[in-house]
């Protein structure tokens, strides 16, 4: 356990699995595969419905019926009903290729030739499949399809290139086609009965009768690649849409007989499922490029036309950075997209536009890749003046110049930052000032360069005289940042040299040598320290004012990744190839936690409230999230979680942050409650650690603790101010009686045979109130032998105020009698009862926990068992303890907000 937990993944939206549809009701969703699980997305929006657990292994192939989905990965195929696992079937013994929803059965085919036929339909969690079929060890099945019309048929096709159509009823292959020489990629079946549309690894796609084994037209990719998904619209139009493994879905129109139109540059990766909705001229598509893309046909040239899609990144992010106080995620790739990652809402995702890209690379005929700007190595942002111009700006692999964006309008700024334009060299660093006006750029020659961010005119040259060639630097510009004043810029060369610099006036103040080749710097405004990366595994701190190092931090054993200062500059984040993240103690100077993960981190960014930590990891396209675990915890001491030296080996997060399936099956944190008491069952939270010196809530709905205080006048309020009237559509033929709560009552059935079956009044009253007669007190009994109030207190949290107030009016004393000493009255059960409740309410009060629950119970006790504590001297000491106890927390909770109502009085007061 360390001080960073495990949170959830963002960015993923799909992977190189098909994609299975289906429709409920007048909605259509859309199951994909993002590696170890599967998502549900609404296809209206494409908004996300479902995220399921984590599954051991990579998911493999896909098939959805209603509420199930159906999982293949390694060799099992997990049933879930929704986000929960309902059952796994476990019969092959190879991998699973492929599943195929055929009626109320499954069938899976794995790599050698085993098809299995699984009845789901009341799925009890059996292992046993319903049928089996050997395929043969010269056919590898690719596809599968069901023709229409052919009853408890299926149409298999093999990498060899043939086809077999078999009959899973009776298990024996009717008919063999010889195929076309070339590995079968797809198969899918037209409107038209007995015809089915059959693509091959050789880029040709043949139009098939099968009843008669005719071709009835073949239609050839021309420098297309492969052919790896087909579709046929549904919506009345002659249409087939196929996709390649170059990206590029072309459209045939069946009675031309001819290309209709082509979507190149559809995705970047290759297609891998195409799938048009019923009756409706719209084709959704899926790409390996971690993208799903929905097209419709409304032009006049029918041609496709985007609508909508999600995509994610196709390449691994190369560096992230929080933006907006933690609510965004600015992520850089390897696929040359610059995009904003929403941490709260996966739908407000998207990547920054670099200016019709789509429409010029259309124009000039060219791929979107290949004028897109290079992927991005380093970059900056400045929330300040995010409304007035832009405020980010970005270095760019081999590139002379830097480019700006302005976040407010997601789009690429007007400007180009051009540093030394005698002698252009690609650009390696690059900072923002504070004050969000000036972006300093550092290139590989050793220039630095201040620019105006709003004109994106330059400002100012930073020149050592000393050096040669009157660059910065005589090597390359690893960092640069500037202070929080705009009093000072430090550089930091690639040789080992830390130059300070006056800001405005562009002259070195001061340098230090660091004695081996510097990586990276990370610069803390509000400290003023400065870290240094080198390549010798080793962070070192400088203070930037007094020109020294002041922190030596060791512990990596490879080439370091990345830094991060926290908020406060307390901590200090570190991750390295191998494998590592550590945290050190600025302050202490020592390493408080380190985990190790099993994919090396390739950058981080800590949130400006410290709660989430975001890494991206090598050969990984998505962001993952840490929660700091600390933050809502409330321990005092970090030590409780950290690690220390020690290292700890976690797993990377899952898509989802909660693990559904796990989680509704785990009953240890349950208490055990005696079923004689109630059929209902409880489950209560775990146990949180209480914040020093507050209290905590009860998070109940304010009208609930509330109604407990004013339960008298909402009583009075109630009252009918009529009598109750007989019911009118009472059955004629059944007496009935009128009733307080209005509905019908009828009248008991006379004695047979001068038996009396009328229940006594205290049962009846019982019975009609629905309020268990003893559970209330046996809680409160067997939580007070344990001393742990946690069941009774969720039980009585669960009462209406009505029937809690019936509860403690149970043990009200009416019938005391005069005579009846002390001991006697000692011993009756009310009193016990009263007695148990008043040590309740001291724990509860002393623990802090549930207060303005515990608040409002406690008068309604008091005013109504007021009188029988005054008169036992027994109860009056209770009572005092309970007062000592009310007392001393309120006074520490009151002394807390003494501060804060002195400055709100203060400023009330105030006129500017």
């Amino acid at each position: 356990m360390g001080i960073f937990e495990p949170f959830r993944a963002i960015g993923y939206i799909t992977t190189g699995v098909p994609f299975a549809v289906q429709r409920l009701g007048t909605e259509t969703f859309v199951t994909v595969s993002v590696g170890k699980a599967f998502q549900v997305y609404n296809c209206a929006k494409l908004t996300l419905v479902i995220v399921s657990p984590q599954l051991p292994h990579k998911i493999r192939a896909l098939a959805c019926y209603r509420d199930f989905t159906f999982v293949a990965y390694a060799t099992h195929i997990a049933v879930f009903k929704r986000a929960h696992q309902v059952a796994l079937w476990t019969r092959h013994s190879a991998k699973v290729n492929s599943l195929f929803v055929f009626g109320d059965y499954v069938i899976s085919v794995d790599v050698d030739g085993n098809l299995f036929i699984w009845g789901f339909k009341g799925v009890d969690g059996s292992n046993v499949p319903v049928g089996h079929i050997l395929l043969g060890d010269k056919f590898i099945p690719t596809c599968m399809m069901h023709p229409d019309t052919y009853l408890n048929k299926v149409l298999i096709g093999s990498q060899e290139g043939g086809l077999q159509l078999w009959n899973v009823s009776t298990k024996k292959m009717l008919y063999e086609f010889k195929g076309w020489g070339s590995s079968v990629t797809s198969c899918v079946s037209s409107p038209a009965l007995d015809v089915v549309a059959i693509g091959c690894a050789d880029g040709k796609i043949h139009v098939h009768n099968i009843r008669y084994d005719e071709e009835v037209v073949t239609f050839v990719h021309s420098m297309r690649g492969a052919v790896t998904s087909l579709s046929f619209s549904t919506d009345g139009q002659p249409l087939l849409a196929s996709g390649g493994s170059s990206g590029v879905i072309s459209i045939w129109n069946l009675e031309k007989r001819k290309l209709q139109s082509v979507v190149r540059e559809a995705h970047d990766s290759s297609i891998i499922s195409l799938h048009f909705f019923a009756n409706e001229p719209v084709l959704m598509s899926s790409s390996a490029d971690n993208s799903i893309k929905i097209w419709v046909f409304d032009t006049t040239d029918g041609d496709p036309r985007l609508l909508r899609f999600r995509s994610g990144h196709s390449a691994p992010p190369l560096c992230i950075r929080f933006y907006a106080n933690g609510r965004h995620i600015l992520s850089a790739g390897q696929d040359r997209a610059f995009r904003l990652f929403s941490v709260i809402q996966d739908q407000q995702s998207r990547e920054l536009s670099q200016r019709h890209v789509s429409k010029r690379a259309k124009k000039l005929r060219v791929k979107e890749e290949e004028l897109k700007l290079k992927p991005v190595i380093a970059f900056d942002c400045a929330e300040i003046r995010e409304r007035d111009w832009c405020n980010v700006v970005t270095c760019h692999m081999d590139t002379a110049q830097a480019y700006v964006w302005r976040l407010q309008n997601f789009v690429i700024g007007e400007h180009i930052l051009r540093p030394c334009p005698e002698n252009p060299t690609p650009v390696k660093a690059c900072t923002i000032s504070a004050c969000g006006n000036f972006a300093i750029i550092g290139t590989a020659s050793g220039w630095i360069e201040r620019f105006n961010l709003q004109s994106g005119i330059s400002r100012g040259r930073y020149l050592d005289v000393s050096e040669r060639g009157s660059c910065a630097h005589e090597s390359e510009v690893v960092g640069v940042a500037c202070d929080s004043t705009n009093t000072q810029m430090i550089s930091a060369g690639y040789h080992g040299d830390v130059k300070v610099w006056d800001f405005k006036g562009c002259v070195l103040k001061s340098r230090w040598e660091v004695g081996c080749s510097l990586v990276k710097i990370v610069y803390h405004r509000l400290n003023g320290l400065l870290a240094t990366v080198a390549d010798d595994f080793i962070i070192r701190l400088y203070d930037a004012v007094a020109l020294r190092m002041v922190r030596k931090f060791e512990g990596h054993t490879d080439r370091i990744t990345d830094l991060c200062f926290s908020e406060d500059g307390k901590w200090l984040l570190s991750s390295s190839m191998d494998g590592t993240l550590r945290i050190w103690d600025v302050i202490l100077a020592r390493q408080i936690d380190a985990v190790h993960v099993d994919v090396s981190i390739t950058a981080l960014s800590l949130s400006p409230n410290m709660d989430v930590l975001a890494t991206t990891h090598v050969d990984q396209n998505g962001v993952y999230l840490w929660v700091n675990q600390s933050m809502f915890s409330g321990a005092s001491n970090i030590d409780s979680y950290a690690s220390g030296k020690e290292v700890v080996n976690v797993k990377l997060p899952s898509l989802s942050s909660v693990e559904g399936s796990n989680v509704e099956n785990e009953d240890t944190d349950k208490p055990t409650v005696n079923q004689s008491i109630s059929n209902k069952v409880y489950t209560f939270p775990a146990f949180s650690q209480q914040i020093p010196d507050l209290v905590t809530l009860s998070l109940l709905p304010k009208s609930q603790w509330q109604g407990l205080i004013n339960l008298d006048i909402i009583k009075v309020r109630n009252k009918p101010i009529e009598p109750p009237k007989k019911p009118e559509k009472a059955p004629f033929f059944l007496p009935s009686v009128p009733s307080l709560s209005g509905e019908i009552l009828f009248k008991p059935s006379e004695p047979v045979d001068g038996e009396d079956i009328k229940p006594d009044k205290a049962e009846s009253d019982t019975r009609k109130l629905d309020i268990p007669a003893t559970q209330f007190l046996e809680l409160l009994q067997s939580s007070s032998e344990t001393k742990n109030f946690s069941a009774f207190t969720e039980y009585i949290k669960g009462l209406s105020p009505s029937n809690l107030d019936l509860e403690l009016r149970m043990f009200q004393i009416i019938d005391e009698d005069e005579d009846e000493d002390e001991e006697e009255l000692v011993n009756r059960p009310e009193f016990i009862s009263i007695e148990l409740l008043l040590d309740y309410f001291i724990h509860e009060i002393s623990c802090r926990n549930n207060f303005e629950f515990i608040q409002a119970v406690t008068r309604l006790f008091l005013k109504i068992h007021g009188e029988t504590i005054r008169c036992n001297s027994k109860l009056q000491d209770k009572a005092r303890k309970l007062l000592d106890t009310q007392s001393a927390v309120w006074q520490r909770v009151d002394k807390l907000f003494q501060s804060a109502r002195c400055m709100v009085t203060f400023l009330s007061n105030s006129q500017f």
